[in-house]
């Protein structure tokens, strides 16, 4: 993680922020923090939960659509770039004709654990999003192979952590059917 010692005061000047390159950053405490492209594991991952929330969608008729990390979620301290969101389809019209910047929490968020955001994903973004009603948040750790679903419960999570064949437990997905180890080989 490296942070540019830009300072960024107002969502107008991140949104028109431009350094030239096509670097992708996250604010945290004003100062933009380079978000570096995941490894190809990563991705796989992020493409097999796309896919499957998609079709889970589908399936059961709910009015959510999965976005992959290019919509971003304003929190009340920081600017996050989640791996997936989970937005309803009132927030995708939202933000239909403008930058893609959630200023109300989506239902779902996850987050894949590269060895730099250890500590931001676990700690910081669990925070931030709990504070702002993000029902639910998962934590896909390759390093520790386990998934930590963490459930809103009186403005704090609740935390359940699935490894192995363990069947992952979903408040937005019910009925879906989707084992840690499915994930981690994807």
């Amino acid at each position: 993680m490296t942070k540019i010692p830009t300072k960024i005061n107002t969502l107008e000047e991140y949104i028109n922020f431009d350094d030239g390159t096509d670097k992708r950053y996250e604010i945290e405490d004003e100062v933009l923090v380079e978000m570096p492209p995941g490894t190809g594991k990563h991705e796989a991952i992020i493409t097999l939960l796309l896919v499957r929330f998609f079709l889970e969608i589908q399936k059961m008729g709910l009015p959510l659509q999965p976005r992959p990390n290019g919509t971003e979620v304003l929190t009340n301290k920081q600017l996050r770039r989640p791996d997936i969101c989970v937005i309803t389809n009132e927030q995708a019209k939202s933000i239909e004709s403008t930058s893609a910047i959630l200023k109300t929490a989506p239902p779902l968020l996850v987050e894949v654990v590269s060895p730099e955001s250890i500590d931001r994903d676990y700690n910081q973004k669990t925070s931030e999003y709990a504070a702002i009603g993000v029902v639910e948040y998962w934590i896909v750790d390759l390093l520790e192979n386990k998934i930590t679903v963490c459930l809103l419960n009186q403005g704090s999570y609740k935390q359940f952590v699935f490894a192995g064949n363990q069947q992952i437990v979903s408040q937005i997905f019910p009925e879906l059917t989707l084992a840690v180890q499915q994930i981690l080989l994807a």
